[in-house]
């Protein structure tokens, strides 16, 4: 087998993780194992712990600039603390298909942005993909769904959209750092200060989980979320990146909601209705728009 075709089964497995990680995530706090703070401070937690581990089979000396120290800061807060803590609340609010479409929406969010604060061009492509993503983001958050779904699907939404406007930051802020250090030293240290930045918050939802209720399933989705669909799936994209370049790893995000929705389908009797398929398509069609536009500048 080639590094390349490595490289493919590593970026499609990473979407799966990810993809299995909504339900898994909803799964544990529907049955009330779990509150949305105490979880982030888990799979934070014991990533954070795994990669310390990886670092003593496999060390990567590394010295961190004092200059960088801020931006490491800085990434923590959005990367991990922010963009964490936003998800699996705004998750345990709205359903899994609506907040794999609306995470989707986030290279669109990172042509916003650098069309705002670094002066980048929009182009006719661009100007329509963003057109067609607000507009597919609009129609699925305006959408209240079923109750089978989520509590409140609109503050659901609303905080998975706040997560991905964070998550688009820190990718803006990450790129100096992965191109200066090893990318697995990044994320190692991110996640890192940004334990300790969400330790306050998820503590005594933490303390609070009751392990005597637990059976070996419930067990498993947390070893899926925290080892399979956060750990591994971020060694593996990273891996991907490293072979097939960022634009390759990109086009794998258009599966993610695919898998994320079947999954949820089958395991937590989501719907896909009228307006979940017409928000996909336009969303779909914004991100590729987007990127293919980036990608001709």
């Amino acid at each position: 087998m080639t590094s390349k075709t490595k490289a493919h089964i590593a970026l499609l497995s990473t979407n799966i993780f990810f993809a299995m990680n909504f339900t898994a995530v909803k799964s544990l706090l529907n049955d009330g194992l779990v509150k949305p703070f105490g979880l982030n401070l888990i799979r934070v937690g014991f990533s954070m712990i795994l990669l310390w581990i990886l670092f003593l089979f496999k060390p990567v000396k590394s010295v961190i600039y004092k200059k960088d120290i801020g931006r490491f800061v800085l990434c923590a807060l959005t990367g991990i603390a922010v963009n964490q803590l936003f998800f699996i609340q705004g998750l345990s609010f709205t359903s899994s298909i609506h907040a794999s479409l609306l995470l989707l929406t986030t290279p669109i969010l990172i042509t916003i942005i650098a069309a705002w604060f670094l002066k980048e061009r929009l182009n006719r492509n661009k100007i329509i993909g963003l057109t067609l993503g607000i507009t597919g983001a609009v129609i699925l958050v305006s959408q209240k769904g079923s109750t089978v779904e989520g509590e409140n699907i609109l503050l659901g939404d609303i905080l998975i959209i706040l997560n991905a406007i964070s998550y688009t930051i820190y990718f803006i802020l990450v790129k100096p750092l992965m191109a200066k250090y090893d990318p697995v030293v990044v994320i190692r240290m991110v996640f890192t200060i940004g334990f300790f930045m969400i330790l306050p918050f998820g503590w005594n939802d933490f303390i609070e989980v009751p392990w005597q209720q637990y059976n070996t399933g419930d067990y498993l989705l947390l070893i899926l979320i925290v080892f399979f669909g956060t750990f591994l799936a971020y060694l593996l994209n990273l891996y991907g990146i490293k072979t097939l370049g960022a634009s390759m790893a990109g086009t794998y995000i258009y599966s993610q909601p695919v898998f994320a929705a079947i999954i949820a389908i089958i395991f937590l009797g989501e719907t896909l209705s009228w307006y979940k398929i017409l928000s996909a398509a336009l969303i779909f069609g914004g991100v590729y728009l987007t990127n293919k536009a980036s990608r001709n500048d």
